[in-house]
């Protein structure tokens, strides 16, 4: 059943219209310098993040795996992350652990050992069953270097076979964040998160996942039955724009990974512009695999990285935090 409903996830991503929404970046308008006074070849885009040094801003997020082709999508994407030298998540790891015989669609060392890699769960998990132990499994799978703990209501609410008892999960996350030796990420998915809960949240890191990009109410309303597809209509644009949760949450001073409908450089500048320290994306790059391969992901994200290189020389920006607040109000 899980196996056919992560296929399912898949080809609609890549198929369907997805997307839905604003982010609210379209909004947002940097300050423009006119004499930026540096050199356009000086521009720095490495960061550190949690840790880990990145040579851009940029985390390929958790996608897919436990499924047959899990495995050429999660290994092509990995060692284009490690050529680029970006971060890279696999996609939720419960099906490996229910049978250790997937684990393989996960694994990707070989072919980036020194990546950034995101280890992923369903937070919710931690109230069927899940604690310390699973989170040390996932983690230990794949020789991650954090632990995302996905948090998805709307999505689990929508689709039939969804896991729906949120009761009393913040001081869980916090739990296995406390005791957990790698750094646990908070990361939303395509919702946002507000102030008053990033806020009770005590992690590593929060990852935003606004709304804006892909609408997981809308990918279920393509794979349920009558009701399922009017209602997954209905709550396509719930959430919190991507913008808004990145400018309140930054406020917390909590390391941050913008998500949710980026997809060009400009949009990475401005989600950092805004608060964030880098920034994540799944669906273009899925997409761009599909229809080009790992040549097709090389391209977007050169032009991605040429984009947010020029928005940085035109605000005058020669390293990644400098962006912070330029900010036309």
């Amino acid at each position: 059943m899980i196996d056919k409903r992560k296929k399912d996830h898949l080809r609609i991503s890549i198929e369907k219209e997805v997307e839905f929404g604003s982010t609210g970046l379209e909004d947002i308008r940097l300050v423009h310098e006119a004499l930026p006074e540096l050199n356009f070849d000086d521009i720095n885009l490495e960061i550190k993040f949690l840790g880990k040094i990145l040579s851009c801003p940029v985390i390929i997020e958790g996608i897919t795996g436990g499924i047959s082709n899990a495995n050429k999508i999660n290994r092509d994407l990995a060692a284009i992350a490690e050529k680029f030298g970006i971060g890279f998540g696999v996609g939720s790891q419960r099906m490996a652990i229910e049978d250790p015989k997937l684990a393989d669609t996960y694994r990707v060392r070989d072919v980036a050992t020194d990546i950034f890699l995101i280890a992923n769960l369903g937070a919710v998990q931690l109230n069927y069953g899940y604690d310390l132990e699973e989170c040390e499994k996932a983690i230990e799978m794949i020789d991650a270097d954090a632990l995302a703990l996905h948090i998805n209501p709307l999505h689990e609410a929508i689709q039939p076979e969804g896991n729906r008892n949120f009761s009393n999960l913040i001081e869980k996350i916090n739990s296995i964040s406390r005791e957990l030796k790698k750094p646990v990420i908070a990361k939303c998915v395509g919702s946002g998160i507000s102030y008053e809960t990033a806020k009770r949240l005590k992690v590593s890191a929060i990852d935003v996942g606004g709304s804006g990009g892909t609408s997981w109410s809308l990918i279920e309303s393509y794979r349920g039955d009558k009701k399922t597809k009017k209602i997954g209509k209905t709550f396509a644009g719930w959430g919190i724009p991507t913008a808004e949760s990145i400018g309140e949450i930054s406020k917390l001073g909590v390391p941050l990974i913008g998500s949710g409908g980026i997809r060009t450089g400009l949009d990475a500048a401005k989600a950092i512009a805004l608060g964030a320290d880098c920034v994540g994306m799944a669906l273009p790059i899925l997409r761009e695999w599909s229809s080009g391969g790992e040549k097709g992901v090389g391209d977007f994200l050169d032009r991605l990285i040429a984009e947010l290189k020029i928005a940085m020389f035109l605000t005058g920006s020669k390293a990644v935090e400098e962006l912070r607040g330029k900010i036309i109000e």
